[in-house]
């Protein structure tokens, strides 16, 4: 299943600051028909993703009846993006 969407770079200040951006819930919907057979466990959702010319592995978190994209600072600090910015993310996910 391969999805593209626009969404915010959010900020979540636990015990050490990561980055996200949350699946829009159009989106959610499309990786909820297939999360069954897509998740390793805990409701996590192995994708590829690609922001700008990065692409990267990662796993979707579920969140609030939503999903949230992580963004490694090595996807991240390359591209000079900070919360609140908005991307373009190309998603595959893994089934």
């Amino acid at each position: 299943m391969e999805l593209v969407f626009t969404g915010q770079v959010i900020e979540w200040r636990g015990p050490s600051p990561y980055y996200f951006v949350r699946v829009p819930g159009e989106e959610c919907d499309d990786i909820r028909e297939v999360a069954a057979m897509a998740t390793y466990g805990w409701g996590v959702i192995p994708v590829e993703a690609r922001i700008g010319e990065i692409a990267f592995g990662t796993s979707l978190f579920p969140k609030d009846g939503g999903y949230l994209l992580p963004l490694k600072d090595a996807v991240r600090k390359p591209q000079g993006l900070t919360a609140g910015d908005d991307v373009t993310v190309k998603l595959t996910v893994r089934i």
